[in-house]
């Protein structure tokens, strides 16, 4: 059984923090600073209206004729690509091949009228956009997979179309970029001895995080229901739930892959990358060009 303990110790080899020390950066102390530039637009727009604007333009500004472009999933994604369809109907976009993340954009992008074709280790993605769960700060190191998976969908080729692409955005509201981020990171596991995996990491995040088994039907709890999630790999997800503050995701990320049993997660670090940030004032569009610098 996976248990829950209280939040009374913190492993400090995660550095989990208090608001009051943000990304544990200190004035004291040499740290890494994200090497990026901004740029924003003012307008007033409700949510719906700032979200469709950040997905058109993302497909606008770095979608050009003859590319290989990986379709994300999500809200954003989807208003993207349908824009790109529009784009191609009525001849600004040509010779442009889908390469989808997900059944769902797959199939948004079939009604589109997008070209598609199926990833393969040896395609060749010119650009990348796609929704994110959450980002961090600075880092622009990301969270997905948080959503509801259907059995044919995987993280782990959402994150090979990513990590492929030459170029890659991130579609997100502004509330979706911060420090000290919480929640869930979902963990692909090996479905065999799948609690001994589950426990090692709950003892990992003592105090700090959650472990459940993700249901794929009803309700979700420690072991998963009645039908746990077996992906179309034939693996189970877990979701380790942050109650408390995670100063790295890369740290924690460096922390899963060394559990034996886990196949991958849920946080992707990618660099080059362009986060377009949507809000009710405009699009602030953040651009890290390098690996972090030490000053």
């Amino acid at each position: 059984m996976v248990s829950v303990a209280s939040s009374s110790s913190l492993p400090t080899r995660f550095l989990l923090h208090s608001p009051t020390t943000l990304l544990g950066f200190s004035s004291s102390t040499r740290t890494n600073r994200p090497n990026f530039l901004r740029m924003l637009t003012r307008s007033c727009l409700d949510d719906s209206s700032a979200i469709q604007r950040a997905a058109h333009y993302t497909v606008d500004t770095y979608v050009k004729s003859g590319m290989v472009v990986g379709l994300g999933s999500g809200h954003a994604s989807g208003m993207a690509i349908q824009h790109l369809g529009r784009q191609l109907r009525t001849g600004n976009l040509k010779d442009i091949v889908g390469i989808p993340m997900s059944v769902t954009s797959a199939s948004e992008a079939a009604k589109a009228g997008i070209p598609l074709d199926t990833y393969q280790d040896s395609s060749q993605i010119d650009f990348a956009f796609d929704d994110a769960d959450a980002i961090e700060e600075g880092t622009f190191v990301a969270i997905i997979g948080r959503r509801k998976l259907q059995r044919e969908e995987s993280i782990i080729q959402e994150k090979s179309i990513l990590n492929s692409a030459n170029k890659l955005v991130f579609i997100i509201e502004e509330n979706q970029y911060k420090g000290g981020l919480e929640g869930s990171i979902p963990v692909l596991i090996q479905s065999l001895n799948w609690m001994a995996t589950a426990e090692e990491i709950d003892d990992m995040f003592l105090g700090d995080a959650e472990v459940w088994r993700r249901p794929s039907i009803g309700q979700s709890g420690p072991l998963g229901g009645d039908f746990p999630l077996v992906t179309r790999e034939g693996h189970n997800v877990l979701d380790v739930i942050f109650t408390s503050p995670i100063q790295s995701l890369a740290e924690v990320a460096k922390s899963l892959d060394k559990v034996d049993g886990v196949v991958d997660h849920g946080v992707i670090s990618k660099i080059p990358c362009t986060v377009v940030i949507a809000s009710q004032t405009g699009l602030n569009v953040l651009d890290k060009l390098t690996a972090d610098i030490v000053g």
